[in-house]
């Protein structure tokens, strides 16, 4: 969704623009705040699939914090967190959450992380909610309805920014945790340099589909993400008025590509010539 003009709503007047936005809203803000402001110096941190792919347990218990917060007040709820698993729900509705995105970053000391929660029916994302605090900033898309940013009580609609020669794009984009992706990833990064104004790489999804749907890039695009990284943000940058999806229409191992209108077509095709080139 896009407008000709910035258009600004206060923030309660926003939360009425879905029935679980609120709940969604004080979830998100809840567990950011946590993140933020109870990090500790000496983070315990667990190995995943790879050395590189860490986990604390400020993750873990952020996502409680939002299982409880959301499922403790709808029992019936479906849930697919990156910590917690899945859970199967009859009523219909699915959270979709992703506690702690940017990990890594975040143990670092880096402010690049976020927390999202996305909310689906029937398959289909209607609303979600991105928290990113170290920057005090927030975010909140409803299907149909727009993409907005919050600062205080106060929200203003997103529109992304205008763009229509691949040469003047900022783009970013993001990198695996195996070896032998990075290194393919690395390729088609070697290729596209030469053809953009620049490329980016903050280290987390819910940050690129939040800083694009403000204007800050021109296309993101990332390989092997999972449900929980993009459920929120893909509604989020299309809302904003960008075009988003996978390269080839596949499943979230296909490379995820969101991009302003007008070096969409440009900037697909030549992803699509570099990934059939250099491979996954």
């Amino acid at each position: 969704m896009t407008s000709t003009a910035p258009e600004r709503m206060p923030l309660a007047e926003l939360l009425t623009l879905h029935p679980l936005l609120p709940l969604a809203w004080e979830s998100a803000r809840k567990a950011g705040d946590f993140l933020l402001n109870e990090r500790p110096d000496d983070l315990t941190v667990d190995s995943k699939s790879t050395p590189t792919d860490l986990v604390s347990a400020m993750d873990r218990t952020a996502e409680e914090m939002i299982i409880e917060g959301l499922l403790g007040q709808r029992l019936d709820d479906g849930f697919l967190g990156e910590e917690g698993g899945e859970r199967i729900g009859t009523s219909g509705v699915r959270w979709v959450v992703d506690p702690l995105d940017g990990t890594v970053n975040y143990l670092f000391g880096f402010p690049m992380w976020g927390v999202s929660i996305g909310m689906e029916q029937g398959g289909v994302t209607e609303m979600g909610v991105i928290s990113t605090p170290a920057f005090n900033e927030h975010y909140i898309a409803v299907r149909g309805q727009g993409a907005w940013i919050i600062k205080g009580d106060q929200g203003t609609r997103l529109n992304v920014r205008k763009c229509h020669d691949l040469g003047l794009a900022m783009i970013v984009t993001g990198f695996g945790y195996a070896p032998e992706r990075r290194v393919s990833q690395a390729a088609v990064i070697l290729e596209l340099i030469a053809q953009v104004r620049d490329i980016r790489r903050l280290g987390a999804a819910v940050v690129d589909f939040a800083w694009l749907a403000q204007g800050r890039f021109d296309a993101y695009y990332e390989r092997g993400l999972n449900a929980w990284d993009i459920s929120a943000g893909m509604l989020l940058a299309a809302e904003a008025g960008a075009e988003v999806g996978f390269l080839r229409g596949g499943e979230p191992s296909d490379l995820l590509v969101a991009v302003v209108p007008g070096i969409a077509h440009e900037l697909r095709a030549e992803l699509l010539r570099l990934d059939a080139d250099l491979g996954p």
